[in-house]
């Protein structure tokens, strides 16, 4: 039972990505480049299909932008105007659910490159919100069983199932915590998209779901590829990038899904550059989400250029103050700059850091707490008291009762030494 937590928890810290603010969305649908690639035709089943409609498109590009209320609101008019496509009920219900978990602050992206965020307890998902995403989960669930019984051999409606399990996967993992369900889940959606790709190998979108479960038992220690072999799962980190490869290389509404999963691993592999590129582009095609230039920074760090990491910290921060981001929270930039330097032994600068968060215009409550917190503990590093004090009563009076709360009383007492 232990060997199976701790395989659970590697799977979803490696597969659910650094989570590039809504960047880990699990696939959608088959595009149409994919169905036709793969000799499925559009017609007449395209009557029911949403894959055509065009405003998927704009829905998708809100999505991407982090526009979560107008990409819910169009993928709405889209299921209203495909009500028996399988499809269309992923693309809402993934809207949904990433909208709940920016919400919920469970998009941070340097928590995903490795396990270490499993435990960390995230703002509680509102109820009317997770009932919403089950009764999304069981309504795609009864329009593919209905395909399958039809016609087992449904690629579409393989591949719609596997997409509705990876996503209920993402859900009982992040919101509900709930490991074994989420594992059980992800096994089904890697089995109904390794089906796919036996019936039809061209289908292209179906190797991102598969590509990453290889990697990620493929980066398994020897001991663990023996335990999972023994529900099914085996597979190489080589076939996985090569997958992943694939799908970032095509024309498919997947390619984008696939480079943020891709940037995590080749990240892992310290193929910094690599990473960074892919990220590079993407923030170019989606300039209003900052979660992808914020992850160029980081992997400017990772890979020991500090000062470029800053630079693009700061670029991140003055690209939301002037308004590029709208009322997404920016200041998280501010808040890893200030972690930058400090780690540098630049305490007076991490601490003009740290001050930035207050000054965005609705910063999350959970970064200004932990930036006053540490700009406390940095005034006190430079030996500046009575500054460090204010700060350590700021955190107090924003919530008294949370663990960041603890730690200011106790540098109240005493002051804070690194």
């Amino acid at each position: 039972m232990q060997l199976n937590r701790k395989f659970t928890r590697i799977l979803f810290a490696s597969a659910i990505l650094l989570c590039l603010g809504s960047l880990c969305l699990l696939p959608l649908h088959a595009s149409p480049q994919t169905r036709a690639a793969a000799g499925i035709s559009l017609a007449p089943a395209a009557t029911k299909s949403s894959a055509l409609d065009p405003l998927v498109a704009s829905a998708l590009d809100h999505f991407y932008n982090m526009d979560y209320d107008r990409s819910v609101q169009e993928f709405e008019k889209v299921l209203a105007r495909h009500p028996n496509d399988p499809a269309a009920v992923n693309h809402l219900l993934a809207t949904v659910l990433m909208r709940e978990l920016y919400r919920m602050g469970a998009m941070n992206t340097g928590e995903y490159a490795n396990d270490s965020f499993i435990g960390q307890a995230h703002r509680t998902a509102d109820a009317k919100v997770k009932e919403r995403i089950k009764q999304l989960v069981d309504r795609a669930e009864t329009l593919e069983e209905q395909e399958l019984k039809a016609d087992p051999s449904n690629v579409d409606a393989l591949y719609a199932r596997g997409v509705t399990r990876a996503q209920f996967s993402l859900y009982t993992a992040l919101v509900e915590r709930a490991w074994f369900s989420a594992l059980r889940n992800a096994v089904g959606a890697r089995h109904d998209h390794e089906r796919v790709l036996e019936l039809n190998p061209n289908y292209v979108d179906a190797k991102l779901v598969v590509g990453a479960h290889n990697y990620v038992v493929g980066s398994l220690p020897w001991s663990m590829k023996a335990a999972v072999a023994i529900v099914g799962l085996s597979g190489t980190k080589e076939k996985g990038l090569q997958y992943l490869h694939q799908v970032a290389d095509s024309a498919g509404e997947n390619s984008v899904d696939a480079k943020v999963v891709l940037a995590l691993f080749l990240r892992r592999e310290h193929r910094y550059d690599e990473a960074r590129a892919l990220m590079h582009d993407l923030a170019g095609r989606y300039p209003r989400d900052y979660l992808f230039p914020l992850e160029e920074a980081n992997l400017f760090r990772s890979a020991g250029q500090a000062q470029e990491a800053a630079a693009a910290y700061r670029k991140v921060w003055q690209n939301g103050r002037e308004g590029k981001y709208g009322s997404l929270h920016y200041e998280v930039s501010a808040w890893t700059l200030g972690e930058l330097l400090r780690s540098r032994k630049d305490f007076s600068g991490a601490a003009a850091a740290y001050e930035l968060v207050s000054q965005a215009p609705n910063p999350d409550a959970e970064t200004l707490q932990k930036a006053n917190l540490a700009a406390g503990e940095m005034y006190d590093i430079l030996q500046q008291r009575e500054l460090a004090v204010k700060k350590y009563q700021t955190v107090l009076a924003e919530s008294d009762s949370t663990p960041l709360a603890e730690q200011a009383r106790k540098h109240i007492k005493q002051a804070y030494r690194e």
